[in-house]
């Protein structure tokens, strides 16, 4: 698995994987349950993985739609 997009809003977490897995690519979030740990303020930062053979074809598809990687 490859980090495909990192940020605190929730919401482009949501959308991007929604729009990917209307394009075939499967997607894994990770560090959704961190709130716990932060107490719920939003600083850390969630993850959008993908796998390695899926990236390229994500990353175009997430910059056609100007959502941004978050690096």
């Amino acid at each position: 698995m490859k980090e495909l997009l990192r940020t605190t809003d929730p919401t482009i977490i949501a959308f991007a994987s929604a729009m990917l897995q209307g394009e075939g690519i499967a997607t894994f979030p990770m560090d959704v349950n961190m709130s716990v740990l932060e107490g719920s303020i939003g600083i850390l930062p969630r993850r959008l993985m993908v796998v390695e053979r899926d990236l390229f074809m994500a990353r175009a598809i997430l910059k056609d739609n100007d959502i941004p990687l978050g690096f």
